[in-house]
């Protein structure tokens, strides 16, 4: 074994043993960890890559991402757009849930529908898609108030479930997990997918059984997987290494060189379409959590804004923390080909910490003042310790930064509920168009799920004049220099204030094959596991 990894305590190595199978049960089981845990099994609940990613063996959509996230095929055969107001939908016959029940065109008027309620997380999307509607037992409509651009990304993030499976169980309502509701949806799935949930132990492990009834076809050999969260970078990958899991998602930046110099042990990475960035509240007049002359909020005024971003030195989080596995930029969509790869968008305005300073003392804060940043610890890469960094780096504007740092599952909960000042958030996935970060993140609080994520509450008219028009706007060239223009005017006003795109690197056992896709999915019916 590497040396690095015998310092892994006694008790934590016998922990993960006794989770894990025994080599007899280990034929085509698919072993693997990470360092957080999927949220909830509730499918329309929460909008979490993880939790999705989880959640996606079990549950399908109308259409699915390929290796190279090209839409193809998923329950829908075919699509048809009859006008820009109107789509036709084919679906797939013969599919049945995981309970048994037939899918059916009234499971995705249903599904729909119900991911539009206000305890959904993806109701933007499900509301961008229209007013679904069955035309017969095979045939879906979907009716739109105006032209969307991007209908079927949208339509790729909304998940299927039965009908009749969630009337009998009580689950017709999303879970509204801010809030600590739980019910049958929270431990309990049923969908079309390649894999069957067997057992739910949140925090300890959890196991699926492979779905024979499949309507896909199985690239990979995995018929059952352990889930197990492991939240110690270093018991994970000591698990790895002996052989006691197949699979990390989340290695340790800083264990990634070594690893690819491990026996037995190789390293799949990639870029992410993630951006990593910091928002602040700019809505109340006084910040929750912090102490501040005058008792003001000091991120109502854009020179403090300006003056973070200028104290902020991307180059040494990319080298010393990242250990070159991020991609800083000036840039605030989740992949550059959003912004058309404008490198006047793309651009980082400089590290400047005696232009920072002026701007604090122009504003009124030479001497500083006190605030906390809110940051999981088992989410991003480096998470945690970026926001350290970034401590350490607000400092020299003597501004006193508290790290609060917490699992996952509080921290969204959190600022769901705008109960932060200041906080590190990430947002990507397969979506690569700039409306994928501008309705949900970027745009003002508004009804119908746009700027549900705003969490810092900013309001800014200009850009959410140029964000609402370009998500309508037909023309493909009049919509580039809409949001061409709406980001410029976001980056100006550092409403948010970019850090990196991630680069992602996963760990596996030399005989375990997987693909590796830019939207960090993890897609366990193309892993094939060969003879040790």
């Amino acid at each position: 074994m590497n040396t690095a990894f015998r310092l892994v305590p006694l008790l934590a190595a016998v922990a993960i043993s006794l989770m894990l199978p025994t080599p007899a049960a280990q034929a085509q089981t698919l072993k693997w960890a990470s360092q957080g845990d999927p949220q909830t099994m509730d499918p329309h609940s929460q909008n979490e890559s993880m939790t999705n990613m989880v959640n996606g063996q079990v549950y399908e959509r109308l259409t699915r991402r390929d290796h190279k996230l090209n839409i193809v095929p998923g329950l829908a055969t075919e699509w048809t757009q009859v006008n820009p107001l109107l789509w036709r939908v084919k679906l797939r016959q013969g599919v049945k849930f995981h309970g048994g029940q037939p899918f059916t065109a009234d499971d995705v008027v249903y599904s729909i529908q119900r991911a539009k309620e206000s305890t959904s997380q993806l109701s933007i999307y499900a509301n961008a898609v229209g007013t679904p509607r069955k035309v017969d037992e095979q045939t879906v409509e979907f009716v739109l108030t105006a032209f969307n651009p991007i209908f079927l990304q949208h339509l790729d993030t909304l998940w299927i479930m039965s009908k009749s499976w969630s009337e009998a169980n009580r689950a017709t309502r999303p879970l509204d997990f801010k809030n600590k509701e739980e019910g049958f949806t929270s431990m309990n799935a049923n969908g079309t997918g390649p894999y069957m949930l067997v057992t739910r132990q949140p925090g300890i492990k959890t196991v699926y059984k492979r779905n024979t009834n499949w309507w896909g076809k199985f690239e990979g050999n995995v018929q059952e997987i352990v889930l197990t969260p492991i939240a110690n970078d270093a018991t994970r990958l000591a698990a790895l290494v002996s052989g006691e899991l197949d699979f990390v998602l989340d290695p340790a930046p800083r264990d990634v060189a070594r690893l690819r110099n491990t026996q037995g042990v190789k390293i799949i990475d990639g870029p992410e379409n993630r951006l990593i960035f910091i928002g602040m509240d700019q809505g109340r007049d006084k910040l929750l959590y912090g102490q501040v002359p005058g008792d003001k909020n000091p991120f109502k005024d854009l020179r403090v804004r300006r003056a973070l971003y200028q104290a902020i030195d991307v180059e040494t989080l990319r080298s010393k923390l990242m250990n070159g596995l991020s991609v800083p930029t000036g840039g605030l969509t989740p992949a550059s080909v959003a912004a058309f790869d404008d490198p006047k968008i793309e651009a980082r305005f400089p590290f400047d910490i005696a232009g920072a300073r002026k701007l604090m003392a122009e504003a009124g804060y030479a001497d500083g003042f006190e605030v906390t940043l809110d940051c999981p610890n088992n989410r991003y890469i480096n998470d945690e310790e970026i926001c350290q960094a970034l401590a350490a780096m607000w400092a020299q504007l003597k501004i006193k930064v508290r790290v609060s740092a917490m699992p996952r599952v509080l921290f969204f909960p959190k600022l769901e509920k705008l109960d932060t000042s200041l906080y590190l958030y990430g947002w990507g996935g397969a979506i690569t168009d700039a409306e994928s970060i501008f309705a949900p993140v970027f745009r003002n609080r508004g009804e119908r799920g746009i700027g549900a994520y705003n969490y810092g509450n900013w309001r800014n008219d200009k850009f959410d004049s140029l964000a609402a028009q370009s998500s309508v706007e037909i023309d493909p060239k009049k919509r580039e220099q809409l949001i061409k223009s709406a980001l410029m005017e976001l980056k100006e006003q550092f409403q948010v204030l970019p850090l990196h795109r991630q680069m992602i690197p996963w760990a596996a056992r030399s005989n375990v094959s997987v693909v590796h896709r830019p939207d960090n999915w993890f897609e366990v019916a193309w892993v094939n596991i060969g003879p040790k």
